[in-house]
């Protein structure tokens, strides 16, 4: 990954936005969401967004071709909730493998073909690893705060699969995100380096966390320092921060990690905080505005969207990254 590695000391790379919201666009039923093999599933399968790398390939790499055409130099895999583990509300968990395999193969086709025509501006594809929708830090039933939904076992034999299933795929990297619970982010990046070690890759790692509110705490707790301090031991290219917040929001808590971390610093926030109907109404002229001051300040190698942003999103932070240097900082730990 010598390429990856140049790119991220002479520009700040640029991650793709949401792919939910892009989805969204295309107003899908149920039907959209089953082939013949999950024509009789018994489950309801719409809001799946996943499981489009097999039924809908076509809009997953429609999406991919939109973010890369904006401007994205990364491109996010539609696997966020591809574990076992997510994928057991659908009845889903044998599907874990294929969606993931399936999803890095999209991107990659669709990043290698951008690269092939403007080799200058080569594109990458990042292993998308959501935080699953089980924490191993907290009790889900307030009258039993020692229960533990999941174990740390479990969790790391899912990501695993998930890791194991992208690589397969061709990912040029592993983004463990929307880290509400350092815990589970241990386990993915305690299978990551069982993987690393058997097949004998060095495969770059990002690692983004989420502030849930103004308390400047993750959701189980830990502040940004602390939540720095717990994976700082690991070999990681970039640590950042993504969702739950905008840019305005996410500032001060990113200056912690560029402050404190040895690593390379990404963000990607939300187009503004969410309104009353669950929408996000922040333009690509407001959100850039807000991004800029990351930019002025130095804070960042890596930046993109989250929920909310679209394609336009992305034109307009991509504009305005190439004007800017990138983070300068000692030596990252997963370069030597």
């Amino acid at each position: 990954m010598k390429k990856l590695t140049d790119l991220l000391y002479k520009k700040i790379l640029v991650l793709d936005g949401a792919m939910g919201t892009m989805i969204q666009r295309h107003k899908l039923e149920e039907e959209d969401f089953r082939n013949e093999k999950l024509e009789n599933h018994p489950k309801s399968l719409k809001g799946n967004n996943d499981l489009l790398s097999i039924t809908r390939p076509e809009i997953i790499k429609e999406i991919h071709a939109e973010y890369f055409k904006a401007g994205a130099d990364i491109a996010e895999t539609n696997t966020f909730s591809s574990t076992t583990i997510a994928q057991a509300d659908y009845g889903l968990e044998g599907w874990a493998y294929e969606l993931n395999y399936q999803s890095a193969k999209i991107a990659k086709e669709v990043a290698e073909g951008f690269t092939e025509k403007e080799p200058d501006k080569p594109r990458f594809v990042a292993g998308s690893m959501g935080p699953t929708n089980r924490t191993a830090s907290l009790s889900p039933d307030v009258n039993d705060p020692g229960f533990r939904a999941i174990t740390f076992e479990e969790l790391k034999t899912a990501y695993r699969q998930q890791a194991e299933a992208l690589l397969d795929g061709g990912v040029d990297m592993l983004l463990v995100e929307t880290v509400f619970d350092t815990l589970n982010a241990k386990a993915a990046l305690f299978a990551i380096d069982e993987i690393k070690e058997e097949r004998n890759v060095d495969i770059p790692v990002m690692v983004s966390g989420t502030i849930t509110d103004a308390s400047g705490r993750t959701l189980s707790g830990q502040t940004t320092e602390a939540f720095l301090i717990s994976i700082a031991h690991i070999d990681l290219m970039s640590v950042g921060l993504n969702c739950a917040l905008g840019a305005a929001q996410l500032r001060p808590y990113l200056k912690i990690l560029s402050d404190k971390s040895d690593f390379l610093v990404s963000a990607h926030p939300n187009a503004g905080l969410p309104n009353e109907f669950g929408q996000y109404d922040e333009t690509p002229d407001q959100m850039a505005d807000q991004i800029k001051e990351f930019l002025d300040e130095g804070l960042i190698n890596i930046i993109g969207g989250c929920c909310g942003t679209t394609p336009e999103h992305i034109t307009a932070i991509a504009e305005l990254a190439s004007q800017y240097e990138p983070r300068r900082k000692e030596v990252p730990i997963w370069s030597l």
